[in-house]
């Protein structure tokens, strides 16, 4: 049986997030569009290839549609905040995204991950539509919220807790 399938075309508001401490945060996906709230919970790292994607995708699209105009974007974290209550449909197994050249909207597909024993066709799927401006603006947040994370090793490239931790290149000593 086919998953769910929810569109939100075209979003009036798109944004990641995270809720919690580091080292213990949650990330989401969120969009809206009207009083609807879409939720999907992220890896942080999928935060960050999220980012590095759109950038790259928007880089393209002007490559191949050479008469597209630099969308406008005044980044402010402010605008970038999670709505309440988070009611995340699924966990994010795939993300992707492609171009409604009619309509000039990025949209990204975000899919369920599903455990091993279902079939990938019975997979929720979220298709948000949003504009090559609102796009560029999740990516800079994207960047933003990693970065306020918990600070890496240099030697092993691993968080470090307040705590410290045990690092692997300094053979399970204290970092």
């Amino acid at each position: 049986m086919p998953g769910q399938v929810i569109e939100l075309n075209p979003v009036s508001h798109i944004t990641t997030g995270y809720v919690g401490q580091p080292g213990k945060r949650v990330f989401y996906l969120q969009a809206s569009k009207g009083v609807q709230v879409v939720s999907v919970i992220l890896e942080k790292l999928q935060v960050e290839a999220l980012a590095e994607g759109i950038e790259q995708f928007l880089r393209d699209l002007k490559t191949r549609h050479e008469g597209l105009a630099e969308p406008e974007v005044a980044y402010r974290a402010e605008r970038m905040s999670l709505k309440l209550p988070m009611d995340p449909v699924f966990r994010v197994g795939q993300i992707g995204l492609g171009y409604d050249e009619d309509n000039d909207l990025v949209v990204l597909v975000a899919t369920e991950i599903l455990a091993e024993e279902r079939d990938q066709e019975e997979a929720a799927v979220v298709r948000l539509f949003a504009t090559r401006a609102q796009m560029l603006e999740v990516a800079q947040h994207g960047h933003s919220i990693v970065g306020q994370g918990r600070p890496l090793c240099p030697l092993c490239g691993q968080p470090v807790d307040s705590e410290g931790h045990f690092c692997p290149r300094r053979n399970g000593h204290r970092w």
